[in-house]
């Protein structure tokens, strides 16, 4: 069991079958535990961490099982939910759930097609920055993986872990994969502002691809794993 306090965005664009998280904390390579994403849905596993629910609950979306069915089932059976943050969401529904012994402040926010949790913030702001920015990234119809690139950009700003930085990762899966799909930053004193960097300078790369080899070309060197 690894304690990873942390705060974490978990989204579904239906308008291109996209799902994602992106997440922050103040220990190393959290995109290695938190993050879990399939064509299927989108699961984020923090606090005292269980990769297993992340896994096992991808796995059951795939079976067509609902999110909530499976994640209840995988918390049910675990001895040690109450320590547990997981949230995520699927196409047709989404599930939160916050433990009764997890570290304050903690939290989360059901929007539907998209979860905001966190736990050992700073406040509960953090958690509403993100809500905030979310809402506002997806009015304006930006793409999947800057919309949860700001929206963790804001919860930092809002103060975010209270104990610093140290990580950050972002991960989509989409029928059109891109290069900046799955980014992780595992060791950086500002690591989201670092995440924001390398984001920005792979979607230039894929730009560059884009001009010089086509839209056949890009759709090769973009198949990125999830």
């Amino acid at each position: 069991m690894l304690d990873l306090f942390t705060f974490s965005i978990a989204a579904y664009d239906p308008a291109v079958g996209a799902f994602g998280v992106a997440v922050a904390t103040a220990r190393p390579a959290v995109g290695a535990l938190v993050p879990f994403v399939s064509l299927s849905g989108a699961i984020a596993t923090q606090a005292h961490v269980n990769t297993e629910i992340g896994q096992r609950g991808i796995a059951l979306l795939e079976q067509d099982v609902p999110i909530g069915t499976a994640l209840r089932s995988l918390l049910q059976d675990d001895t040690d939910r109450d320590i547990r943050q997981v949230h995520g969401v699927a196409a047709a529904g989404s599930f939160c759930h916050t433990g009764t012994n997890c570290v304050p402040w903690c939290g989360h926010h059901d929007g539907g097609d998209f979860t905001a949790a966190g736990n050992m913030l700073t406040g509960p702001r953090v958690v509403e920055a993100m809500v905030e920015a979310y809402q506002r990234a997806r009015e304006e119809k930006r793409e999947l993986s800057e919309r949860l690139l700001l929206t963790v950009e804001a919860g930092q700003a809002a103060g975010g872990d209270k104990r610093g930085k140290q990580s950050a990762a972002l991960l989509v899966a989409s029928r059109e994969p891109r290069g900046y799909h799955n980014l992780r930053v595992d060791d950086h004193p500002n690591p989201v502002s670092d995440l924001r960097r390398i984001y920005d300078l792979v979607v230039q790369h894929s730009l560059k691809i884009e001009r010089e080899y086509g839209p056949e070309g890009l759709r090769l060197f973009s198949r990125v794993k999830f």
